[in-house]
C-alpha cells in the first residue's frame, strides 16, 4: 500500500478517454462491457462533460435512472441533510422513520385500491427475486412464467426470468429450475396478443400445471427488449388466466416507473391491479434503491427475517427517494414524459421519409423507441444502429441501443431537461439519422 493515493484529488484522474480506456482494458474483466467510451468528470441535469471538457447531452440517463436529472438541487440537499446525520445502520438492526415514510408513500402513490405494503432493497435485480420470494411464500407454488425479450436482471433467477440469452446467460447456467417462458406480443415481428395468450396455455398443457405457478412476471414496456409495449387486452388476459388459476401478477416496473411512461407507474394504462410490483432505478436519483410493493396480505407472506439486507433501504438513497417524488409532483415531470415523448414522436415520423430504416417509432410518454430494418429485405438492421449511435455520439449526444435484434434506439432524456437542449439534441439526431442513411 506505500506510495498508494486513493484520495479524489482531481489530478489523479487527468487524462484522456484513451488513456482511461486502457487503463480500464488492464484493470477490468471484459464482461463489464462498455458501449461508449466517454469517461464522465462532471455532469448536470441532461448535460455530461468527459474528462477531455469535451460536452454531451444524455439521452440514455444511466440506463433509465435520472429522471430527475443529474445531480437535481432537491435531491442533493436531501442527501446532504441526510450526511450529516447517519450513513448506515442496516434498517433491521436499527430502523429509522424515513424508510416507514417513503414505504407509506410508495403505498399510497401505487396503483390500486387494496391495502399495501412495501420493502426496499438496493438493486432491480434483488427486488425481482424478493418478489419471488414472496410470491412463491404467499402461493405455496414453485412455478413462475416470464416472456420472451424480458429482463430482469443478472443475478440467477434473473438471468432465468431474462428472455434473452446473448449476453445475458451464455456460459452462465444451470439456472434456477420451474421458471419458463412464453412469447410476449410483438406485432412487428408477427407476434400478436392471441398468439402470447394461447402459448401461455400450451404451457399449460406441456410443461407446468398452473396450480403450480406461483406468478407471471412481465414488463409493461420492455425495457432491454426494444421498449415493446403490452398491449392492454395482453395484461388483461395475463390477470384473467391468474384469477382463473390463482396465480398472482407482477409487473416489474424497474425501466418504466416513476413518470417514465406518462404516468408514475406504466401499469396504470391497463385497467386491472397487479398483486406484486418492482421499481428501482428513477427511484432515488442515481443512489441505489429498489423495492417491492403489493397486496398487504402477500406482502406478509413471508416469515420475519426472510427478507432484507444489510444494504436494503440504505438512509442516503431513501432520503433521496423522498426528494425524487417530491420533485416529481412539484415539476409535473408525469405531464412532461408525456409532451417531450409526443415532441420526440412527431419528429422522429418527420424524418422517416428521409430515413428509410426506420420501421417503427413506439412508446408511451418518454419511454419512446425507434426500431430499423433494412429498406430492401425487411431484415432487422443493427448495423445501421449501430451507425446512427456513433453518429450520434461525435456529435454530442449519448444514445444507448436494445433489442433482441439489437435493431432498436431507445431515448431516456431526463425529464427535467431544458427545453432549449432538447431540442438541441433533437437537431443532432435528425443530422445522425440523415449521416447514418446517407
Amino acid at each position: 500500500m506505500s506510495g498508494s493515493d486513493f484520495s479524489l484529488d482531481p489530478a489523479l484522474f487527468a487524462g484522456t478517454n484513451a488513456d482511461w480506456e486502457s487503463r480500464k482494458a488492464a484493470a477490468t474483466p471484459r464482461g463489464v462491457a462498455v458501449g461508449q467510451a466517454v469517461y464522465a468528470a462532471r455532469a448536470a441535469n441532461a448535460e455530461v462533460w468527459d474528462v477531455e471538457g469535451r460536452r454531451y447531452i444524455d439521452f440514455g440517463s444511466g440506463i433509465a435512472v435520472l429522471n430527475t436529472g443529474h445531480r437535481h438541487p432537491k435531491v442533493l440537499a436531501a442527501v446532504e441533510a441526510q450526511l450529516q446525520c447517519f450513513t448506515h445502520t442496516a434498517y433491521q438492526v436499527t430502523p429509522y422513520a424515513a424508510y416507514v415514510a417513503l414505504a407509506e408513500a410508495i403505498n399510497r402513490l401505487a396503483p390500486g385500491d387494496a391495502p399495501k405494503k412495501t420493502a426496499f432493497f438496493t438493486t432491480g435485480a434483488e427486488a425481482v427475486e424478493n418478489a419471488i420470494k414472496i410470491a412463491r411464500a404467499a402461493t405455496g407454488r414453485p412455478g413462475v412464467i416470464a416472456f420472451s425479450g424480458g429482463f430482469h436482471g443478472r443475478t440467477f433467477m434473473g438471468m432465468a426470468l431474462t428472455g434473452k440469452v446473448t449476453p445475458y446467460k451464455r456460459g452462465f447456467g444451470p439456472f434456477p429450475g420451474d421458471v419458463y417462458h412464453a412469447p410476449y406480443p410483438y406485432p412487428l415481428h408477427g407476434v400478436s396478443t392471441d398468439d402470447a395468450l394461447k402459448a401461455i396455455r400450451g404451457l399449460f398443457k406441456s410443461d407446468i400445471d398452473p396450480q403450480r405457478v406461483a406468478a407471471f412476471i412481465f414488463e409493461p414496456v420492455q425495457g432491454e427488449g426494444g421498449f415493446v409495449p403490452a398491449p392492454a387486452e395482453f395484461v388483461q388476459g395475463l390477470r384473467a388466466l391468474a384469477d382463473e388459476h390463482g396465480i398472482l401478477l407482477i409487473a416489474d416496473e424497474i425501466q418504466t416507473g416513476f413518470a417514465r411512461t406518462g404516468r408514475l407507474f406504466a401499469h396504470e394504462a391497463f385497467g386491472v391491479p397487479v398483486d406484486l410490483m418492482t421499481f428501482a432505478k428513477s427511484l432515488a436519483g442515481g443512489l441505489p434503491l429498489s423495492g417491492v410493493c403489493g397486496r398487504a396480505e402477500i406482502m406478509d407472506a413471508a416469515e420475519p427475517g426472510g427478507l432484507g439486507g444489510t444494504y436494503a433501504g440504505n438512509p442516503l438513497a431513501v432520503a433521496a427517494a423522498l426528494a425524487v417524488l417530491q420533485v416529481i409532483e412539484d415539476e409535473q415531470l408525469v405531464a412532461r414524459a408525456e409532451l417531450l415523448g409526443q415532441k420526440l414522436k412527431a419528429s422522429l415520423a418527420a424524418w422517416r421519409q428521409h430515413v428509410p430504416h426506420i420501421a417503427e417509432v413506439r412508446g408511451p410518454g418518454s419511454m419512446v423507441a425507434v426500431e430499423f430494418m433494412h429498406p430492401e429485405s425487411g431484415e432487422p438492421d443493427a448495423a445501421f444502429t449501430k451507425r446512427v449511435q456513433t453518429e450520434a455520439l461525435q456529435r454530442g449526444l449519448m444514445l444507448l441501443t436494445c433489442g433482441v435484434y439489437g435493431n432498436v434506439i431507445r431515448f431516456l432524456h431526463p425529464l427535467t431537461i431544458e427545453d432549449a437542449v432538447f431540442d438541441e439534441a433533437l437537431e443532432m439526431l435528425r443530422a445522425s439519422l440523415l449521416a447514418a442513411a446517407n
